[in-house]
Parts: C-alpha cells; structure tokens; sequence
C-alpha cells in the first residue's frame, strides 16, 4: 500500500484504538501504522513513523491532546490532525481547534464516514461536524475577524477563498500563477488582518462571510 494514507491512532483506552485498527485495516486505501497511549508517546511516534494523519483524542492521562496538538505544531509535523473524541463541551472543542486539528469528530461518527473523514483531512480539507463549526464560528463573531473583511486586498481575498475550498498553498500558486513563497505571504497578511491563528479559523471565517474560490 505505498499510497495509502498512513495513520497514526493516539488513545488511552485501548479497546477503543483497537477498534479503530480493526475497521481502518479493511480500508484499501488507509495503513495504521502505530498506536499511542498518550499525547507524549503520540508526538514520539509522529516524528518516527511521520504518518499523514493522526486521530487524536483529547482527555487523556499525562499530555493531553491539545498539549500534543501544539507539540506537533511547534515541530512543523506534516501531519493533519482529526480529533476523535466524545467531548463536545466548546472548552474542550475552542482549545483543540486553536492548537492546531483539521477536524473534529465524535467517537459515535459511523465507521463508513470516519473514513470519509480521515481522507477528507488528509486531502486538506476542514471537517468539523455542524455543532463544532457553530461554536467556533461563534467565538470568532464575538470579536475575532468580524468586519474586517474590507481591509484585504483582492488578491489576499483570492487566496483567502482557496483556503477555503482546502487547497495547500502548492495548489494556490498553481491555481493563482504565483510563487508558493508569496502565497505564505498573502496567508500570513490574512491571519495578521482577520486577527485569527490559523487556516482553520481562517477557513471557517471565510464561509461564514461567504468567500469561496
């Protein structure tokens, strides 16, 4: 399976990772290539067997997965991060967004769908389940980007919409014939202005004020 997407399985409890192996192994196009008990243990094992994504849960004994979340990010890990948890309270979801996951699902998603998911983050796309997107995107109208959608320019407008649609900056410089350096450029001008932490935030804003590519 040289292509398939390989994924990394970070929960403390150990029926639950060993259910999730068991489904994502039939899966033609998914390789779990490790397990981990623990946020500490997961990064490790991110940075040796470099999986493309990482299904994490939250609570967890020791680091925990917002903790781990920001590790990754502070290493540049490649990896997306699709959160896989049965919290649903907004200060479990607001923290584990802003460190850093591409998703964010519950632990009773069909089978069939967290597939759907796991490729969905892996191709770049955000994916959180309605009711996270709606506390989300209720945090950032209390004062987070609201109303500053005049102060981008029509280029940064552009690249904002392509965010959107879950395009990697390689294929907004293709999409836009610009070079991938000044794409980094015109994504930190957006963060800068919209005052959002990252391309979720970003990506969330730029629907709820519907700007698409």
């Amino acid at each position: 399976m040289a292509d398939a997407i390989k994924v990394l399985l970070v929960d403390d409890h150990q029926v639950v990772r060993r259910g999730l192996r068991t489904f994502l192994e039939v899966q033609d196009d998914i390789e779990v290539v490790g397990e981990a008990a623990d946020g500490a243990e997961g990064v490790a094992l991110a940075g040796e067997l470099q999986p493309d994504v990482v299904l994490m849960d939250i609570k967890m004994p020791g680091m925990d997965g917002v903790e781990a979340l920001r590790r990754l990010r502070e290493l540049d890990h490649r990896a997306r991060v699709l959160v896989v948890t049965s919290f649903t309270e907004q200060r479990t979801v607001i923290p584990a967004l802003r460190a850093g996951a591409a998703g964010y699902v519950y632990k009773d998603i069909d089978p069939d769908a967290l597939a759907g998911a796991i490729r969905s983050v892996h191709a770049g796309h955000v994916l959180l389940q309605p009711e996270v997107a709606g506390a989300l995107l209720s945090q950032e109208e209390s004062g987070s980007g609201a109303g500053r959608a005049g102060s981008l320019t029509e280029r940064e407008r552009e690249v904002l919409g392509l965010i959107a649609d879950g395009r990697a900056n390689r294929e907004i410089a293709r999409a836009l014939v610009l070079s991938e350096k000044t794409v980094k450029t015109h994504v930190s001008n957006i963060l800068m202005k919209l005052d959002l932490a990252d391309r979720t935030q970003a990506a969330l804003w730029a629907v709820r004020h519907g700007i698409s590519g």
